[in-house]
């Protein structure tokens, strides 16, 4: 069951607000609900890609190949750039 939320908010706002979601065929709280799924997924989102990582961390192969940075930034070592 839903949880009653009450907000305080400039009513001018609150009017120009419910006139673009009406427009959009959406009362406002609609809006705050998605509002509010969209910042807990992204929280679930971020768990799974932990976890992903977690899971594959030490699993590639890099066949030999070491970092080198002077041989990654050589380009930008060189002066003057074409």
């Amino acid at each position: 069951m839903g949880k009653n939320l009450t907000l305080t908010v400039d009513e001018r706002l609150l009017e120009r607000t419910r006139e673009k979601l009406h427009a959009a065929g959406k009362t406002v709280n609609q809006e705050i609900r998605e509002h509010f799924e969209r910042i807990v997924g992204d929280d679930a989102q971020i768990e799974k890609d932990i976890a992903f990582l977690r899971q594959t961390a030490g699993c590639g192969h890099s066949n030999g190949w070491k970092f080198n940075r002077d041989a990654t930034y050589e380009e930008r070592l060189r002066w003057p750039r074409a």
